[in-house]
């Protein structure tokens, strides 16, 4: 009689997680995220491909992970884009200030974005992530033929808003509310959408 196993966690094997995120790390690190794969990652681990899945989901999920990525913007966006398009613009710049209100969001999110800009191998990285999982999810939310530029115009945006508010702290930018940054903001957010 062949015994089934049920969903959950594998038996034995306590560290596979850690020797995966490890791996996962080595793996981003020598060939970006575009040339790392998850057969790759689980033979850096010692452990099959189904682990990796079962433990991180996909690759945008284990990258994430590995990263410090504190939101997800690849998943969120894409969501407020389809929920509402008429104040998406403003919805957006609401979730990216919100949530960088949280202290250790706004601590992972900074030293994510200080370690893109300043690290050579670590910018590759994050653009890569980017270009992979966000702005395409952005674009097939816009019925443009620009919906590339669109959605990078959106990125570099947000990018810049949280440059000047988080990490290089512009007093004006720093000391504003969020419901001002949202008024002001999140129309030209709606115009590289939808204008």
């Amino acid at each position: 009689m062949v015994s089934r196993r049920g969903r959950g966690r594998p038996p034995g094997d306590s560290d596979a997680r850690e020797r995966i995120a490890a791996a996962a790390m080595h793996e981003f690190g020598e060939h970006g995220y575009d040339g790392a794969t998850m057969r790759a990652i689980a033979a850096g681990a010692g452990v099959d491909a189904a682990l990796v899945h079962h433990y991180f989901g996909s690759k945008a999920d284990l990258f994430a992970e590995v990263a410090g990525f504190p939101v997800r913007p690849d998943l969120e966006v894409p969501a407020i884009l389809r929920e509402r398009p008429g104040d998406a613009g403003e919805r957006i710049v609401r979730f990216v200030l919100e949530s960088f209100e949280c202290p250790d969001v706004r601590k992972r999110g900074v030293m994510v974005l200080r370690t893109a800009i300043s690290g050579k191998l670590t910018g590759p990285l994050v653009t890569g992530f980017l270009a992979r999982e966000l702005l395409p999810r952005i674009a097939a939310e816009l019925d443009a033929p620009d919906a590339d530029l669109r959605a990078t115009l959106v990125a570099s945006q947000i990018a810049g808003l949280i440059i000047a508010r988080h990490v290089v702290k512009l007093p004006a930018m720093a000391e504003a509310s969020v419901d001002e940054l949202v008024a002001r903001i999140g129309p030209t957010i709606q115009r590289y959408l939808f204008g």
